[in-house]
C-alpha cells in the first residue's frame, strides 16, 4: 500500500495499511467522487472554482455508489446531463480544515464522456464561476492554477 496524501502544509507518503490507520484515527473521512470529463474533441472538462481551475467531484451522498456520486456530481457542477461513466482512473487524497475538525477527503475519479452540444451552466452555490472544455495544450498551460491533486490527476490521465 502506497497512499500520497495532500496536506496544507505539504505532501505525506504512507506506505503500509498500518501507516493509513494510524494518520486517519483522528481525521473525519468525507468520501468523493469526480470525473475527467472528455468531449468528441478530446478536449477536458474544467471548472474554475475559488481562484483555481479544477475538476469536477464532490461528496458521496447516503446510499448512493461512488459510481452515482461522480455523475450526480458532474451534472450538478456543469449543467450536463449526457454523460457517459467510463472505467475507474485513480483516487487521490488530501486534507482540509472545516470547523475545527481535520477532513480527509479520498477523491475517486473517473474517465467520462460528453457527446453533443449541451449549454455548460456553473453551480454558483459551489463557487464555480466558469466552465470550459479545454485542450491538451491549453490545460498544461493552467497547471499552476490547479490544486495540486487536480494537477496529478490531469497529468497522468490527460
Amino acid at each position: 500500500m502506497y497512499i500520497t496524501i495532500h496536506e496544507p502544509d505539504g505532501v505525506i507518503q504512507l506506505e503500509s495499511e498500518q501507516s493509513f490507520k494510524d494518520y486517519t484515527k483522528d481525521k473525519t473521512i468525507m468520501q468523493a467522487a469526480g470525473g475527467l470529463v472528455f468531449n468528441e474533441k478530446n478536449e477536458l472538462l474544467m471548472i474554475f472554482r475559488r481562484g483555481f481551475w479544477d475538476l469536477p467531484k464532490g461528496k458521496l451522498d447516503e446510499g448512493e455508489t461512488i459510481e452515482q456520486c461522480a455523475i450526480r456530481e458532474v451534472q450538478e457542477e456543469t449543467g450536463l446531463k449526457n454523460i457517459k461513466l467510463g472505467g475507474f482512473l485513480t483516487t487521490t487524497y488530501h486534507t482540509y480544515y472545516y470547523k475545527g475538525q481535520t477532513i480527509l477527503k479520498p477523491s475517486h475519479w473517473y474517465k467520462m464522456e460528453n457527446w453533443g452540444n449541451e449549454t455548460l451552466i456553473p453551480q454558483t452555490e459551489e463557487d464555480i464561476t466558469a466552465i470550459q472544455f479545454v485542450s491538451k495544450e491549453k490545460a498544461y498551460k493552467l497547471l499552476d492554477e490547479m490544486y495540486p491533486t487536480i494537477k496529478l490527476v490531469v497529468e497522468q490521465y490527460f
